[in-house]
């Protein structure tokens, strides 16, 4: 019975599997250098078990970015509702998206990848994760601006900021790390970070939106 269900849900453990390795895949090669043989390799299974437990490329590819997204989402939308002021709410909203850049490492390169070429393969299911995020977002600024505490901002411009501040930090902070030539000096920098880059971002972006 519990099997069954999982079937329905396309999340059995060899879908899973595949899901898993399709995005180091991904985020190794991209959508065009990725194929699928080396999926279904990677997921210890063969091809005929990938297109049966999943689809196609496009369906997998829309699969591995909405697992990881559509999760973000419904995080975001929990933290949010158990905060109370404007404040807190984006704090959270900002903190949730730092926490899922740091537990899904593929997610930085796959979209990154994808704001490179226009978002040519985005499809439909992962444009709605996005707007869905946006849209918590445009509610929170709301709730600020009614309760005279954030100034007028277009929250997508603001999600750019998070969003853009966060992945281009992380990735470039590995590139970084790897220059043996770099002064310590340099390197040590970030440690005058407090706290997680999250919070780090938060307080700048707060500080910006801040109508005092």
């Amino acid at each position: 019975m519990r099997e069954r269900e999982k079937e329905k849900t396309g999340t059995t453990e060899v879908a899973l599997k595949i899901l898993k390795a399709a995005r180091g895949v991904f985020a190794e090669k991209g959508y065009s250098g990725a194929r699928m043989d080396e999926i279904a390799g990677r997921a210890g299974v063969n091809k005929a078990t990938l297109y049966y437990q999943i689809g196609d490329k496009d369906t997998l590819y829309a699969g591995v970015i909405h697992q990881v997204l559509g999760d973000v989402a419904g995080k975001i939308a929990t933290a949010v509702s158990m905060a109370g002021h404007p404040r807190e709410k984006l704090a959270a909203y900002i903190e949730v998206i730092d926490a899922a850049v740091d537990s899904n490492p593929e997610l930085p390169p796959i979209m990154l990848r994808e704001v490179a070429s226009d978002g040519t393969h985005l499809p439909r299911v992962v444009l709605e994760d996005m707007a869905q995020v946006v849209t918590i977002l445009a509610g929170i600024i709301e709730d600020g601006k009614k309760r005279g505490v954030f100034t007028e901002v277009s929250p997508f411009f603001i999600h750019c900021m998070i969003m853009g501040t966060i992945l281009m930090y992380k990735k470039a902070a590995t590139i970084k790390d790897r220059q043996p030539w770099l002064p310590a000096g340099m390197k040590n920098l970030d440690k005058k970070l407090k706290g997680s880059a999250g919070q780090a971002v938060a307080r700048l972006v707060l500080r910006a939106l801040d109508k005092q």
